[in-house]
């Protein structure tokens, strides 16, 4: 019988918090429970802010936590090459074209709508869906400004390539979703319009590299922050694309600062190196965490 594989992804694009210690600690727990495989990833696409020093960093809090996980360890700008080659089969299949709005237009095309009393359709997330007309673009057009070096990132077709899969597309969720959603979830990407699937200067992004990663690596159980929950849906339909094996998923409670919000890297919320600084120990992190 095939060993259940679990992963903790982590970017280094900032010090790890109690939010990314819980997931860690989880993926640990419930790897050792089943008898499975656990693996590190170093997400670290973003090769303008993560870094060295923060992927480092993760290694020491893991190990401090008392997490072990295979080596070698998956490092994302390391393969670029498998990226690219799925890239350009989405390419082929006509699935992805090159979108040349920058995010000043995008944003005076929909303040202008709502000016006009348009309501702007929004992802999940809340943030507003990407204008779709350069999906018509002429090939000839899309030629000439990718050779004039325009800058440009290659967006999926949401609606053609959800009409390529002949069957309704789910997934198992062990966990929940925001309202509760669990067992078989119905995947609706179309809510999320034209996602970005790779950059002019990068040929992934988070959706596509996770996806194939995961294929890649085994990984049979995706155990994740339900801020994730709804962009599932997109993973699901590139998992079909490019005929990749499906995880089940296990989508997880937020830890909260005090605030309300979820931690995050990026407003500075408290980092394990500074509990850790401040004298509390592994049993005080997982107390803290419910672990």
């Amino acid at each position: 019988m095939t060993r259940p594989v679990f992963r903790f992804a982590p970017s280094p694009n900032g010090e790890m918090h109690l939010g990314n210690a819980y997931t860690a600690l989880l993926n640990a727990k419930l790897a050792a429970e089943a008898g499975g495989r656990m693996l590190l990833r170093i997400e670290n696409i973003d090769v303008t802010r993560c870094t060295r020093a923060f992927e480092e960093a993760i290694y020491r809090d893991l190990e401090w936590l008392g997490i072990e996980w295979e080596i070698p360890v998956r490092r994302q700008s390391d393969h670029f090459d498998d990226y690219e080659e799925a890239l350009k089969h989405l390419v082929e299949e006509d699935l992805v074209y090159p979108s040349f709005l920058s995010r000043g237009e995008v944003r005076a095309r929909i303040s202008q709508a709502e000016a006009e009393g348009i309501e702007w359709p929004r992802d999940p997330d809340g943030m507003p869906l990407f204008p779709t007309d350069e999906r018509t673009l002429s090939q000839g057009e899309r030629e000439r400004r990718m050779a004039a070096d325009e800058p440009f990132a290659w967006r999926l077709n949401v609606e053609a390539a959800s009409k390529r899969i002949a069957h309704p597309l789910t997934w198992d969720e062990l966990g929940a979703g925001p309202s509760g959603q669990t067992g078989l979830v119905n995947a609706t990407p179309t809510a999320w319009g034209d996602v970005v699937i790779a950059r002019k200067e990068v040929p992934t992004s988070y959706h596509l590299s996770v996806v194939l990663d995961d294929a890649l690596q085994g990984v049979t159980h995706v155990v994740r922050g339900r801020d994730l929950f709804f962009a599932t849906a997109i993973q699901r339909l590139l998992q079909e694309l490019l005929h990749l094996p499906v995880p089940v998923y296990r989508h997880h409670d937020l830890v909260l600062g005090d605030d309300g919000r979820k931690l995050a890297k990026s407003r500075g919320d408290t980092s394990l190196a500074a509990l850790r600084a401040a004298g509390l120990t592994p049993y005080d992190i997982r107390r803290m965490i419910g672990l």
